[in-house]
């Protein structure tokens, strides 16, 4: 039996999914830790955690495959990664860490991103990188050079957290383009490295890996993780990619005018278009899609929330203790719409790209201690994600996306009827939920890039729908007035 291993590398866990190749049928899945692991915030808007611990638990995940299923070293046919966008991992000539990974919800770029946009000039930027340089991991790591110039110095290379992954995995450090895109460190025109960006902060080219492509095989096992992983020395890991993009091709979302949803720790909505668009307010951001070619170009629109799961693990931790998430999701369910007019606005969790770069925190509004109990906290909160990302949808639109049906993993936030439901209304698009996640998706894409699959539909024989949920057309109206409300409310905090 042949099969196909596929990760996740996740800033709330690393999750695992063993893939037969044949079938298509997901044969063993795991995550690790159990809990949610920890994000480190030293000062408002930091956010880092240590790329030694992604490792462990991937040791962790993957030997709880091995507890589900018994396989043998050699019956790993390829492998495929997916991983947390926007992280910076610093290395050295040894290739040990610098110091802990800046990761996607760190806000400390911010300033170097702005003042680059401003010096290096909109249009350029926009025109060049489709992005202002924001907070992306280009602009993290000038925070690096101009605040700890000692680490700065000792850089040998810089990754992003996938990459970092096939570094342990196969001790060669390398990226794709892909993932120069998602750090700013790609000029769309010239279709090559930013040399611009990185002249005006000062960064040597040297420090970003060599490029492999997207698909093929871009490395093997070595002996070290061989030994760790219980996988033969020489598997090939043949694909690794951003967690949007990957979700989006875990998803079938391949072709302009399709689009994949995530409702995780952070919020996505993510579209493919075959033009090169940039919003120019880069309130929602383009990047080079897993697909592209240079005779078939594919680039995918990405506007994220941060705080979406987030701020439903923090009321799990702080309102809602002792309940699961099920029961959570029970609890949003009594409250009617509207949630008596109680208003979350989930912006908790570092700045926010639709609300340019500002970072209003999280906000709850309108509680009436005689009216409101904790049904209406719950609903309040889920219809405050969905109506966060509704407000980014909106600007794709404004670019001349058309949003008709929207897919997504049956799992996380997409397993609440509410939250589904109230989706579906406000965006009065079908919503399309799939067994598959980001770790069945890289398997999968591995199954192409080493040539397994001989086409992209190939991939996805075994995926099945487990449910589509309608815009209810009697709630459409209600819905559109308690959004309009709260994205009054929303305009009138910024």
């Amino acid at each position: 039996m042949k099969y196909l291993l596929g990760y996740d590398i996740g800033s709330s866990s690393i999750k695992a999914a063993l893939l037969q190749a044949d079938s298509g049928k997901i044969i063993a899945s795991a995550f690790s830790p159990s809990h949610e692991m920890e994000i480190i915030s030293v000062k408002p808007g930091f956010a880092e955690q240590h790329p030694e611990k992604w490792w462990s638990e991937l040791i962790n995940a993957t030997r709880q495959l091995q507890q589900q299923v018994s396989y043998k070293p050699n019956d790993i046919m390829a492998i495929g990664i997916s991983y947390q966008m926007h992280g910076l991992v610093c290395v050295d000539r040894n290739l040990k860490t610098l110091r802990p990974s800046i990761i996607w919800c760190d806000s400390r770029g911010v300033e170097f991103g702005e003042k680059a946009f401003s010096a290096l000039g909109e249009e350029f930027c926009l025109q060049h990188f489709l992005n202002s340089p924001g907070n992306f991991t280009a602009s993290k790591l000038k925070w690096v050079k101009e605040n700890e110039p000692e680490i700065y110095e000792q850089i040998f290379k810089i990754m992003l957290p996938g990459d970092y992954i096939a570094l342990k995995l196969t001790g060669q450090p390398a990226t794709t383009i892909s993932g120069l895109s998602e750090g700013i460190f790609w000029n769309y025109q010239s279709n090559s490295i930013a040399k611009e960006l990185l002249d005006y902060y000062q960064i040597d080219e040297d420090l970003l890996s060599s490029v492999v492509p997207t698909f093929g095989e871009q490395a093997r096992i070595n002996n070290e993780a061989s030994v760790i992983l219980g996988i033969a020395k020489g598997t090939p890991v043949c694909y690794r990619a951003g967690d949007q993009p990957n979700n989006a091709y875990s998803l079938n979302v391949l072709q302009p005018g399709e689009i994949a949803a995530t409702a995780g720790t952070s919020g996505v909505v993510y579209g493919v278009t075959d033009r090169v668009e940039y919003d120019r307010r880069s309130r929602v951001n383009p990047f080079v899609h897993v697909n592209n070619t240079d005779i078939d170009k594919r680039y995918g629109i990405l506007l994220c929330v941060n705080g979406t799961g987030i701020l439903n693990s923090w009321l799990r931790k702080n309102v809602f203790v002792g309940l699961s998430y099920d029961q959570i999701n029970n609890l949003a369910a009594k409250s009617k719409m509207g949630a008596e007019g109680l208003q979350f606005f989930p912006f908790g969790n570092g700045a926010e790209r639709i609300l340019e770069n500002k970072n209003p925190g999280a906000n709850l509004k309108g509680l009436q201690f005689n009216t409101h109990d904790r049904t209406h906290v719950a609903r309040a909160a889920q219809e405050g994600i969905v109506f966060a990302l509704n407000y980014g949808m909106e600007i794709m639109k404004e670019m001349k996306m058309e949003l008709k049906t929207i897919r997504a993993g049956y799992a996380n936030m997409f397993l609440s009827e509410v939250f589904a439901q109230t989706f579906s209304n406000v965006s009065n698009c079908s919503i399309e939920l799939y067994s598959t996640d980001g770790a069945v998706g890289a398997a999968r894409a591995a199954g192409v890039g080493s040539g397994y699959y001989k086409n992209f539909a190939e991939s996805f024989r075994g995926m099945e729908m487990v449910k589509k949920i309608e815009p209810e057309t009697k709630s459409l109206q209600q819905t559109g007035d308690i959004y309009q409300g709260w994205k009054k409310e929303l305009l009138s905090l910024l």
